[in-house]
């Protein structure tokens, strides 16, 4: 399989990355396992994760997430064949949040002892912290990069003008800077990150991997009324979805999915494999049937025509 380079991290990989927000919530550590399992022997590498995954959850206090991974590395998981990706910054409530060096160091210590591991392979801003200054946080990223715990540093769900504020906060101090930005970005919401954002990314070579790739499964297909939502883990994300926009949208995924014989996960996905500046989008499956589905998206080419129809119905 073809692999992008991750930015300037120094890391390469196939174009999809596994979504680890569901490990230990809607899929369990079983059937997490056996999701990893099938990513990893089907080419791909880059597992996504986050201290605060999964808080929301009552009963949980986060961390649930990576001590799934870190079972599954110590069950027999190679640790070379993975790139782990894992995020601070949202609150972890007893723990803390934010991004004073303070927090940082210490929140990387406690997801590298759930994870099991000695170094993470991205490490990211989950979400920017105007109450600390720039080169404070850079620092603390720095340090650890230094210390060999953690390879590369990115950032999720900041603004241009604070991305480009973080660049030359760590070009003044000669801080690693972010190589890697997680933006939302799919096609039902397109604006957070198309125009400066992404103009950005591609002029600093920043590496991107969006998060909500399939706007919380709306892409799927598999909602398209009221009804579809009842009893769902997502139904809040996805119900604002459904409107005549994201029905016209669909129907205009259908035709194409059903010219190339693919499915609307697939034609969505590979809609943003396309998108320039994208490294690999980042999706979440509970199921293996979804998972394969997922996992063909990278072998889809889009023709001129697809895409042209896709960027006009998700305007």
């Amino acid at each position: 399989m073809n692999k992008r380079a991750l930015g300037t991290s120094g890391i390469s990989i196939a174009p999809l990355a596994l979504g680890g927000n569901v490990f230990g919530w809607t899929a369990d550590e079983a059937t997490s396992f056996s999701l990893i399992d099938a990513f990893v022997a089907r080419g791909f590498s880059l597992i996504d994760t986050a201290d605060v995954y999964s808080t929301w959850v009552p009963g949980h206090t986060g961390g649930e997430s990576e001590r799934v991974i870190g079972a599954w590395l110590k069950r027999g998981g190679r640790r070379e064949a993975v790139h782990i990706a894992t995020k601070v910054g949202m609150d972890m409530k007893a723990a803390g949040k934010g991004l004073s060096k303070a927090h940082i160091i210490a929140a990387a210590e406690a997801s590298l002892r759930r994870l099991g591991t000695d170094y993470i392979d991205l490490y990211q801003a989950h979400i920017d912290d105007n109450t600390v200054p720039l080169d404070e946080t850079m620092e603390a990223f720095a340090g650890l990069v230094e210390a060999g715990k953690v390879r590369a540093v990115g950032a999720s769900n900041y603004t241009a003008p604070r991305l480009a504020e973080a660049l030359a906060a760590s070009d003044a101090k000669g801080y690693p800077r972010f190589s890697v930005l997680q933006p939302h970005y799919n096609l039902t919401n397109r604006a957070l990150f198309e125009g400066a954002l992404q103009e950005l990314c591609l002029t600093e070579n920043i590496g991107v991997i969006p998060y909500y790739a399939l706007a919380a499964g709306f892409l799927t297909g598999k909602y398209r009324k009221p009804d579809d939502l009842d009893g769902k883990a997502r139904a809040g994300t996805v119900a604002h979805y459904l409107d005549p926009r994201g029905l016209d949208l669909l129907a205009e995924m259908d035709k194409i999915a059903a010219r190339l014989g693919a499915t609307p996960t697939q034609v969505a996905l590979a809609w943003l494999i396309a998108q320039p500046g994208v490294t690999a989008p980042i999706v979440s499956a509970s199921s293996l049937a979804q998972l394969d589905d997922i996992m063909a998206a990278p072998g889809l080419s889009l023709d001129a025509a697809a895409l042209s129809r896709l960027d006009r119905a998700s305007i």
